[in-house]
């Protein structure tokens, strides 16, 4: 085998040992929590040597806030609008909306695991903490561009209101899944509530006409 093959193999299987590590952290995590969750759990879950693991992260915190950047990417490719040959407004919000309760059915590993983090207290902050902390600000800009995409004349003071109810709300409905169960229609409820805000951005604009 010639040796750009055998870099190529390396590489291959070093991505593969961190997507099993990944994977087996998000079962660990799922079951225990932030507290519950080891390197010595991990590596049983995930059958590669403790040295594997802090090869490619350098703890737990790190190996934490790993997973919540990919769940987190997962998910950002489902906030986008659909443009404006899709539908009507509310027809393209009611799409983005279903699509990211979608997401989030698959790929909640960011959001379970960061609101975990979030409403702990703690005198060093874990990184992963700090990485959620900064995806629900990318979270926040993207749900202001829709806001602002489909109620122009919106003013900014309401557009910012509206992009923290609708975090606030999808935050809830998610826990909301989380305490219930599948008997919950995420992709209903986020459809619902997405509608919901775009009404009350258009309500809020023709006020400030007014």
């Amino acid at each position: 085998m010639t040796k750009p093959q055998t870099a190529r193999k390396k590489r291959a299987n070093g991505v593969e040992s961190r997507q099993r590590i990944l994977d087996a952290t998000v079962e660990i995590a799922g079951e225990r929590g932030y507290e519950g969750t080891s390197i010595a759990a991990v590596s049983a879950k995930c059958g590669l040597p403790a040295s594997s693991i802090y090869w490619h992260f350098k703890d737990k915190d790190d190996l934490i806030a790993a997973v919540i950047e990919r769940s987190f990417e997962t998910w950002l490719k489902a906030v986008e609008l659909p443009g404006e040959e899709t539908g009507t407004p509310q027809q393209r919000i009611a799409t983005m909306a279903a699509n990211v309760a979608r997401s989030l059915i698959e790929a909640p590993d960011f959001l379970r695991l960061g609101l975990m983090l979030a409403l702990e207290r703690r005198p060093v902050e874990p990184r992963g903490r700090i990485v959620f902390l900064q995806v629900r600000d990318v979270t926040r800009r993207k749900i202001t561009e829709v806001i602002e995409a489909l109620v122009p004349d919106l003013h900014e003071d309401d557009v910012r209101t509206l992009s923290a109810y609708a975090v606030a709300g999808a935050d809830g409905l998610f826990i909301q899944r989380e305490i219930t169960g599948d008997g919950v229609d995420l992709v209903a409820l986020f459809t619902l509530h997405a509608q919901l805000v775009y009404e009350a951005a258009v309500r809020m604009a023709a006020r400030g006409e007014g």
